[in-house]
């Protein structure tokens, strides 16, 4: 691979990590709420997928960064 996609792998790694902090830290913020609505609900489950899945994704394209050691 050369050095642009590595760059660009990275900063898409970069720009899932902060979504994926982002999901958590709504899904803290539900998680403290003594009692959710409907709503609530539903985005907490809705959270917890796109969380997952922006995980597998950073997972998925760290696998394909070249192994520096």
């Amino acid at each position: 691979m050369d050095e642009v996609q590595d760059s660009t792998l990275s900063a898409e790694i970069d720009r899932l990590q902060v979504e994926h902090r982002h999901y958590a830290q709504r899904l803290e913020e539900l998680l403290q709420k003594p009692y959710l609505s409907t709503e609530e609900q539903i985005e907490e489950i809705k959270l917890k997928k796109l969380k997952l899945h922006a995980k597998d994704l950073i997972f998925s394209l760290e696998r394909r960064l070249p192994v520096t050691a």
